[in-house]
């Protein structure tokens, strides 16, 4: 085991043998294998988006087993996605690529303010399909928060107890906030340390703005003078906020853009101490060979190959 490995999992001195051989097994998986840094493949968007949103710009998307196929071909860590994708392909890919179960989900076709979604797996589910972890999303600032703070408790509890690593998915949402705050860096930075102190060993959060969304804390802000102008100095404070860069946190990928920004963000998220990106329609909704090749040059981005 290399330094960074070791180091990175002695953050986690509480959990047990189970849960860490499974911490190692993502980090020492694919192209950045032992580097420290991630890039998941995540396919949830078909439950959460639909399916024509998800998958039209490329059909081969309607199959399940594509996405397996993609996150191996190009050197995945990980690979995350509800409870039907996953039981379509976990037997033919046993073994081949450390698997997330995503635990909740929501849909769109009744869209509310103050999201709550669906616990749609278990952690036995996981554990049949011989995942490495179980994925959780919360929605910090709606209405529901407090009982998805509930659930993600339960479920973390049985995952460690399991030998399971917890994935969060933290995005702020909701009556509490604007839409211009739910990528606020003072919020992405609180939800970073919300899903910390849930118990999460990999955060899954937004890219940060410079819009300052909550009173109280733009005063503190501008009177430490933190600094928050560039994207890496946000992505620096979002890490910092996760217990000081003492747990995994990566940043999403959003909706398809051109190569360029994506590659722009991923440069920003390495030089901001940024562990690594979680990118699902950036990449599949991409032709086959495009998308290797496009994860193939973040990975190379992240391994410092290419500047």
């Amino acid at each position: 085991m290399n330094e960074r490995i070791q180091e990175i999992l002695s953050w986690y001195a509480s959990d047990n043998p189970g849960t860490k051989a499974n911490l190692f097994r993502i980090l020492n998986s694919g192209r950045l294998a032992g580097t420290g840094r991630l890039v998941i493949l995540p396919v949830d968007q078909g439950f959460e988006h639909g399916p024509a949103r998800s998958f039209a710009p490329n059909p081969p998307g309607y199959n399940p087993l594509y996405h397996f196929e993609l996150a191996i071909e190009a050197g995945c860590n990980a690979y995350a996605a509800p409870l039907g994708f996953l039981e379509a392909g976990a037997a033919q890919f046993a073994g081949r690529i450390p698997l997330i179960l995503k635990l909740n989900n929501h849909d769109v076709l009744y869209e509310d303010k103050d999201p709550l979604p669906s616990v749609t797996g278990s952690v036995r589910d996981a554990l049949r399909l011989g995942c490495s972890a179980v994925g959780f999303t919360i929605y910090p600032g709606s209405a529901h928060c407090t009982t998805m703070y509930q659930q993600l408790r339960e479920i973390a509890e049985e995952a460690k107890r399991c030998g399971l690593a917890v994935v969060v998915w933290s995005y702020p949402r909701g009556s509490g906030l604007s839409k211009e705050g739910e990528t606020a860096v003072d919020v992405v930075a609180y939800a970073a340390q919300i899903a910390a102190q849930l118990g999460a060993h990999i955060i899954k959060v937004k890219l940060p703005t410079a819009h300052l969304e909550q009173a109280a804390a733009k005063k503190v802000y501008e009177a430490e003078q933190v600094p928050i102008k560039t994207l890496p100095e946000r992505v620096r404070h979002v890490v910092q906020s996760a217990f000081d860069g003492r747990r995994i946190v990566i940043f999403s990928g959003g909706a398809k853009s051109d190569e360029k920004t994506v590659f722009e963000e991923v440069r920003a998220i390495r030089d901001g101490g940024g562990f690594g990106s979680i990118i699902g329609r950036n990449s599949f909704q991409r032709p086959r060979a495009e998308a290797v090749k496009f994860l193939h040059t973040i990975m190379g981005i992240y391994a410092g190959e290419i500047s």
